[in-house]
C-alpha cells in the first residue's frame, strides 16, 4: 500500500508541474507545442538521471525510485518511460525490437487519438 501511495502522490506532483509548463509555454509558437516538447525532453532526462543513478550506485532507495521514475516522471510524462525503454532496446543491441515498438507506439498512438476523436463525435 505503501509503493501504491508513493506512485499516486509523485504522479500527482508530476501532472500538476506537466500542466503549469504546458500552459506557459505551448502558446508560445502557434504550430509547435514547446511545453509538452519541452515536458517531454526534461522527463526523459529526469527518467535517465534517476534510474542511472540508482542502477549505478544505489543512489536512491526503490520506494524513492517509485516515487520519482514511475510515479513523477509517470504524471509529468509518459514519453520519458518510452524514450527509457528504446535506450534499453539500444543498448543491448536489439535493432529490431526498437524499430518495432518505436514505429508501432508513434504510429498506433496517433492512430489511437484519431480514432478517439472520432468516437468522441459519435456519442
Amino acid at each position: 500500500m505503501k509503493q501504491i501511495l508513493l506512485v499516486f502522490i509523485g504522479g500527482g506532483f508530476g501532472s500538476v508541474l506537466r500542466f503549469l509548463i504546458s500552459k506557459t509555454f505551448n502558446n508560445t509558437f502557434q504550430s509547435f507545442y514547446l511545453g509538452t516538447f519541452l515536458v517531454n525532453i526534461i522527463g526523459s532526462l529526469f527518467i535517465g538521471i534517476i534510474l542511472g543513478l540508482a542502477l549505478k550506485n544505489n543512489y536512491f532507495t526503490e520506494n524513492q525510485t517509485l516515487f520519482l521514475a514511475t510515479g513523477f516522471c509517470g504524471g509529468f510524462t509518459t514519453f520519458s518511460t518510452f524514450a527509457y525503454e528504446n535506450h534499453s532496446f539500444l543498448k543491448n543491441g536489439d535493432f529490431i525490437h526498437f524499430a518495432i515498438y518505436t514505429s508501432l507506439s508513434i504510429i498506433i498512438g496517433i492512430f489511437a487519438v484519431m480514432c478517439g476523436i472520432w468516437i468522441s463525435k459519435s456519442i
